[in-house]
């Protein structure tokens, strides 16, 4: 699997950025079927930086309603990924 592919976007949120500012760790949506390793050497790779540890987690979709008609939202997968101390990475 191509780098560009496991890492699909980072994750822009609130409590996303503070875990980059106190815990210099940034959270990213990945392929459902990368694992540690791969998402690991993705990072390295695209951002030039070393990454201590990757957490990861299976999203499920959430329920959603329009109108009459039921659905759900898409499963996809979330990759926590820590960075050495004298790393960081310029999201914006």
């Amino acid at each position: 699997m191509d780098n560009y592919n496991v890492i699909i976007r980072p994750l822009v949120t609130e409590q996303g950025m503070h875990f980059a500012s106190t815990r210099n760790a940034y959270t990213f949506e990945v392929n459902p079927k990368s694992n540690k390793v791969q998402i690991r050497n993705a990072v390295e790779k695209l951002y030039n930086v070393k990454v201590v540890e990757v957490r990861t987690a299976n999203v499920r979709g959430k329920p959603r309603r329009r109108g009459r008609h039921f659905g759900r939202t898409k499963n996809w997968k979330k990759a926590v990924v820590v960075l050495h101390e004298d790393f960081h990475i310029d999201v914006f």
